[in-house]
C-alpha cells in the first residue's frame, strides 16, 4: 500500500486511537454490507460494510508502520492498529489489486451507498435488515439467493 495518486476526490479515515491514518481516492469499486462468520467475529458485530478500491487509490497519511496483520484465511489478510486494535483492512489473493476498506472508519461519507448484504446465508439469527438490498449467499458469498 502506497501514496494516493489523486488526493482532490476522496476521504481520509483512521483508527479509534489515531495511530493509523489513510486515504482513499474515489471512484471507489463497490460498497456491501458482509455477514461472513469472519467479519461477525474480527468487528465483534452482526455484519460490517466494506468498500473497496483499488490499490493505486489507497495510501497512507501516517501510521501505516503501526498496522498489525492476521491471515483470517487461506486467501484472506486482515489488518488492524497494533495499538487500539481497531480493524481496518481486507485483502485477498483471489481481488489482489482490491483493498477492502472497513467504511466505519472513513471520516466522512463515501461516493455510493452499500448495494448488497454478501454472505447474507450466514448472516447472525438476530439480523433482520429491513431494506430492499440484494441479499447474496453460498459459497462464495456473492450468490443471488
Amino acid at each position: 500500500m502506497s501514496e494516493c495518486a489523486n488526493p482532490a476526490s476522496g476521504t481520509e479515515g483512521g483508527c479509534l486511537c489515531g495511530a493509523v491514518r489513510f486515504r482513499i481516492d474515489f471512484p471507489t469499486r463497490f460498497c456491501v454490507h458482509c455477514h461472513c462468520s469472519m467479519c461477525q467475529r474480527a468487528h465483534g458485530a452482526g455484519f460490517v460494510t466494506w468498500t473497496g478500491v483499488p490499490r493505486t487509490q489507497f495510501g497512507f497519511v501516517s501510521g501505516g508502520d503501526r498496522l498489525g496483520t492476521y491471515k483470517s484465511s487461506d486467501h484472506g489478510l486482515r489488518s488492524f492498529c497494533g495499538n487500539c486494535g481497531s480493524t481496518l483492512f481486507c485483502e485477498s489473493s483471489r481481488e489482489p489489486d482490491i483493498v477492502y476498506v472497513v467504511i466505519a472508519n472513513l471520516d466522512e461519507g463515501l461516493d455510493r451507498a452499500p448495494q448488497a448484504h454478501a454472505y447474507f446465508s450466514d448472516r447472525a439469527s438476530w439480523i433482520d435488515p429491513a431494506d430492499e438490498l440484494p441479499r447474496l449467499g453460498g459459497a462464495s458469498g456473492r450468490e443471488p439467493l
